[in-house]
């Protein structure tokens, strides 16, 4: 089969390898749309410590189950399904919680974990080895393509929970990326009263769509003290100070955007926090199924990631679509890749 290989930090290909045999537990499946994020820059980059080289990379997809593995319950040939990035072994206390975004027992295979194209093969391939546990079947109204979104969706769907939205109260959403511009369409979906989308740039221009409202960041000031909640999907310390910054006495603030080590907070008068009485909540991943209940929302129209998906090559051209997304070309959100 074809596949993109990650050979070294800063060098890939696409390339032919051996389709994957699936093991105990886990289901093949023929990849029918991927996609390319941050992440897998980061990875490349060989800044993920959990990643060996040579790797197949890619965690958004979706597809169609082609076979399982020995002795494996799970949805059956010809379903179509979209993927969840982690599984956890089950075991641990945080699996025991349902969080195996925390599992820790984190890249140790024979317990059981996988990270799927992080620790263990992914997506970007014409097929894909994947733990059954991470497994979404597509309800019939959700396109194959849309479903590469599962986790995308799942991602956000937490960041709101995490936050306790309820119906009514005001949002503000820092980062009109993928995740964000996810987060401001389930926002709305889940009842919240007004969604402001907090940017610059072209993105900003295309989150026009899917708020109530949107803010450059240069004249964000105008939001202190203003929202119920805010959830930050930019990875920077100017947006974790803005989001703070935005919260009114006694609201919520998630923070979801960085995810790698390195981005420092400093310049937070800790007062903000303590006499303001708010919530600071770290968010990563997507545990405790949540990509499940977002499908549904999906699958109802309450979210449009097709116009999200800014970008579509096949798998061959993977070299152009990396620098397309790379280079934000023609304001790029996500590039989506088919086999």
């Amino acid at each position: 089969m074809q596949a993109v290989v990650f050979e070294a930090p800063d060098r890939f290909a696409v390339a032919s390898v051996p389709v994957p045999e699936p093991a105990e537990g886990h289901a093949l499946i023929r990849v029918e749309a991927s996609m390319v994020c941050a992440t897998d820059r980061k990875i490349l980059a060989g800044r993920f410590p959990g990643t060996s080289f040579p790797h197949v990379p890619g965690h958004e997809f979706s597809g169609t189950v082609v076979a399982l593995g020995p002795r494996t319950d799970g949805p059956p040939p010809t379903t179509r399904v979209g993927v969840e990035v982690h599984v956890g072994c089950g075991t641990c206390d945080r699996c025991r919680e349902g969080l195996y975004n925390l599992c820790r027992n984190y890249g140790r295979t024979e317990t059981g974990h996988a990270h799927v194209g992080f620790t263990i093969a992914g997506g970007l391939a014409e097929f894909a080895s994947v733990p059954t546990a991470a497994l979404h079947p597509l309800p019939d109204s959700v396109s194959t393509a849309d479903g590469a979104w599962t986790d995308n969706l799942g991602v956000a769907l937490w960041a709101l929970e995490r936050g306790r939205l309820r119906a009514g109260e005001s949002v503000v959403v820092i980062g009109p990326g993928a995740i964000g511009l996810c987060a401001a369409q389930l926002a709305l979906a889940s009842g919240a009263g007004l969604v402001t989308i907090v940017g610059r740039g072209e993105r900003l221009a295309l989150a026009a769509r899917f708020g109530d409202a949107i803010v450059d960041e240069g004249d964000a000031a105008s939001l202190a003290g203003s929202a119920d909640l805010v959830v930050e999907f930019a990875g920077t310390a100017d947006a974790a100070r803005l989001a703070i910054a935005s919260a009114r006495r006694g609201g919520r603030v998630v923070l979801g955007g960085a995810t790698g080590q390195g981005v420092e907070l400093s310049g937070i008068d800790l007062s903000t926090i303590v006499r303001g009485h708010l919530d600071v909540l770290g968010s990563v991943a997507n545990p405790m199924g949540v990509s499940g209940r977002a499908l549904r929302v999906l699958a109802r129209g309450g979210v449009d990631v097709a116009s999200l998906t800014t970008h579509h090559f096949p798998l061959a051209r993977f070299a152009e679509a990396w620098s397309a997304f790379i280079e934000r070309r023609d304001g790029a959100i996500r590039v989506m890749l088919t086999t």
